[in-house]
């Protein structure tokens, strides 16, 4: 059964985007796609912000495609605003017809989640269950953080170099 991942870049200090959203820090970073994780990937849950937000690969062959063109499949994207219609995109207003409907189409292959706000949910909601973090050499100072939640401390249990696996 498929696992949900929540795979990312992260400033040094813990930001996944610059102030309101701003994805720009990333670019002179990105490059290929890691393909050991894409290719493992087989669904990708969304979150609107992040659908809707700012492309790091903008400007260049792969803008507006998951991994700068690296990986093609299903995505699902929550939100609970009215949608355009887009090929191989579904928009669900709810988490757990998000979540079920991404694993279903995922496979044994991973769901990636996109998204701070979506993997909050996913997090609190223990459906989380794994974590790749990949740390970037920029210190951002503000913006949007990796995750921003209240609450008791979360365990990870490490499975290789910056992946974890949530702890139940």
């Amino acid at each position: 059964m498929a696992k949900l991942l929540y795979a990312f870049s992260c400033s040094i200090d813990g930001f996944i985007a610059g102030p309101g959203g701003d994805m720009s820090w990333l670019t002179p970073f990105a490059g290929p796609p890691p393909v050991d994780l894409t290719a493992r990937i087989g669904a990708l849950l969304v979150g609107r912000r992040t659908y809707d937000g700012d492309d790091p690969h903008r400007d260049g062959p792969g803008e507006g495609k998951a991994f700068g063109g690296g990986w093609e499949g299903p995505q699902f994207v929550l939100t609970h605003r009215n949608a355009q219609p887009a090929p191989g995109v579904t928009f669900l207003g709810d988490l757990p017809s998000a979540v079920s409907a991404a694993k279903a189409a995922a496979g044994e292959k991973y769901v990636n989640v996109l998204g701070a706000d979506v993997a909050r949910q996913c997090l609190e909601a223990g459906v989380l269950d794994e974590v790749l973090a990949l740390p970037v050499p920029v210190l951002l100072g503000d913006g949007v953080r990796v995750f921003s939640r209240v609450g008791p401390p979360v365990r990870l249990s490490s499975v290789g170099p910056c992946w974890y696996r949530v702890d139940s």
